[in-house]
């Protein structure tokens, strides 16, 4: 449960707040896991373990099929890649809220930092129409001024191109953002948008979270706001 904390909406350093979503807000490994097992086994290969498909997760659906597929085979044609990730994403998006669940005081951080008079954004790397869906299956769209998925403005300005946290920095009405997420290509974007980038670290980081560059981080939410606080 969130302490009460003695800001007003005055002093409070930041006007927006940017989220990135599976690792960060949402727990996916079980929605995401048997979407990328579907698509192996159209491809005749053996399923990865759950624990194998958390390490898969970063960077968006293709990049998460590109590490499954070298986990467990030979190199496929660009042709095929592009039959198993529109399966993949098929199965995915029938799918998407079965087993996802937001990290235990998501929403109360949200509310809290709503209540500080911050605008909060979405910034991640899956594409924005199962990223819309997620968000509307789990109630969550209504906390975000802004959504942006990784094709929102074009893949290769998505993470860790800075160009959709600066967007949506700008749809929040500008002022100083903050740049929430689990991975290095989060606190790459930050850098890249210079914002500062917190990490969470129950999410899902590709590297060693004393290598991820992280201006802070946090293992529960109910630390969040005091965390922005501090900055």
């Amino acid at each position: 449960m969130l302490r009460p904390k003695r800001l007003s909406m005055s002093n409070f350093p930041f006007a927006a707040v940017l989220f990135d979503l599976d690792g960060t807000l949402v727990d996916s490994n079980l929605d995401l896991a048997p979407a990328v097992n579907h698509a192996l086994a159209l491809e005749g290969r053996e399923p990865v373990a759950l624990a194998d498909v958390r390490k898969f997760i970063g960077g968006g659906a293709a990049l998460m099929l590109e590490r499954a597929l070298q986990a467990t085979g030979p190199a496929v044609s660009e042709e095929r890649f592009a039959e198993l990730n529109e399966s993949l994403m098929a199965h995915y998006i029938a799918h998407i809220a079965d087993n996802t669940v937001t990290f235990p005081g998501v929403v109360e951080a949200l509310e809290a930092l709503l209540a500080r008079g911050c605008k909060l954004a979405m910034c991640t790397n899956k594409a924005e129409e199962p990223a819309r869906a997620l968000l509307d299956a789990l109630d969550l769209t209504r906390y975000f001024t802004s959504i942006h998925g990784g094709d929102t403005l074009g893949r290769e300005r998505a993470k860790p191109a800075p160009d959709m946290l600066l967007a949506a920095a700008r749809d929040c009405g500008g002022g100083r953002a903050a740049m929430i997420g689990d991975s290095t290509f989060d606190v790459r974007a930050a850098k890249n948008a210079a914002m500062p980038a917190l990490v969470f670290a129950g999410g899902y980081p590709d590297v060693p979270l004393n290598e991820i560059g992280a201006d802070a981080m946090f293992a529960h939410y109910d630390e969040l706001v005091g965390v922005l606080a501090g900055l």
